[in-house]
C-alpha cells in the first residue's frame, strides 16, 4: 500500500503543476510543451540504478514486458550495457504485441547518463548521479513545439507514463513491488 501512497502523491503534484501551468497561460501566450524532466531520488547506488535503465533485463524489471536491443542485428543479452548506435524495440505489459515501439539509442557515457528516441523520435535522457546522499535518476524527454496540440498531447501523455514507470523503478530498485498491469484485457489503468 505504500507504494500506490507515493503514486498517488506524484499524481495530486502532477495535477497541481498542469492546472497551474494551464491557468497561468493567457491568450495570448502559448505554453512551452517543449520538454519536461521528471526526478526520482532512490536509496540504491548509481551503478544499482544505472544497470536498471541501460541494459535490456534492466529494462524489463520495471519498464518494458520486451526491450529487445540489437547492435548490426545482433541481439543484446539481458545483462550487457547497452551502446550508442544500437536499436531497440520496446513492448509494455498490458498492452497487445502489436504495440510496439522502435527506435535508437543516441548515447551513454556507460556509467550514469543514457539516451534514446521515444516519442516523435526525440530524445529521451536519463542521467543519473548522487544529491544529499542519495541517488536521484533525472529523466528529460523533449519534443516538437510545432503544433502545440500535438506538442501538448505527447507532454501530457508521457509525462503521465513516465510518473508511473519512475515510481515503479524506485520500487524495484528498493525491494518493492513492481507495480505494473500485466493483463491486456484490464484496460484505462494507470500501471500500463
Amino acid at each position: 500500500m505504500a507504494n500506490f501512497s507515493i503514486f498517488e502523491k506524484w499524481m495530486v503534484r502532477f495535477r497541481r503543476t498542469i492546472v497551474k501551468k494551464t491557468m497561468s497561460s493567457n491568450t495570448t501566450t502559448s505554453n512551452n510543451w517543449s520538454e519536461f524532466k521528471l526526478r526520482i531520488n532512490t536509496t540504491a547506488s548509481v551503478e544499482k540504478a544505472f544497470r536498471a535503465v541501460a541494459t535490456p533485463g534492466g529494462l524489463e524489471t520495471w519498464f518494458l514486458r520486451e526491450a529487445g536491443v540489437t547492435t548490426g542485428g545482433k541481439q543484446r543479452s539481458g545483462a550487457d550495457l547497452i551502446q550508442k548506435g544500437d536499436d531497440y524495440h520496446f513492448q509494455w505489459y498490458g498492452h497487445p504485441d502489436t504495440l510496439r515501439h522502435t527506435g535508437r539509442f543516441l548515447s551513454t557515457d556507460g556509467k550514469s547518463v543514457i539516451s534514446f528516441t521515444f516519442s516523435q523520435d526525440l530524445p529521451v535522457t536519463i542521467s543519473i548521479y548522487r544529491e544529499c546522499d542519495e541517488t536521484i535518476v533525472e529523466l528529460a524527454e523533449t519534443f516538437d513545439p510545432t503544433v502545440e496540440e500535438v506538442a501538448r498531447n505527447h507532454y501530457l501523455g508521457n509525462m503521465k507514463g513516465w510518473i508511473f514507470y519512475l515510481i515503479n523503478l524506485k520500487s524495484i530498485l528498493e525491494g518493492g513491488l513492481d507495480m505494473r498491469n500485466r493483463k491486456v484485457e484490464l484496460k484505462n489503468v494507470l500501471t500500463a
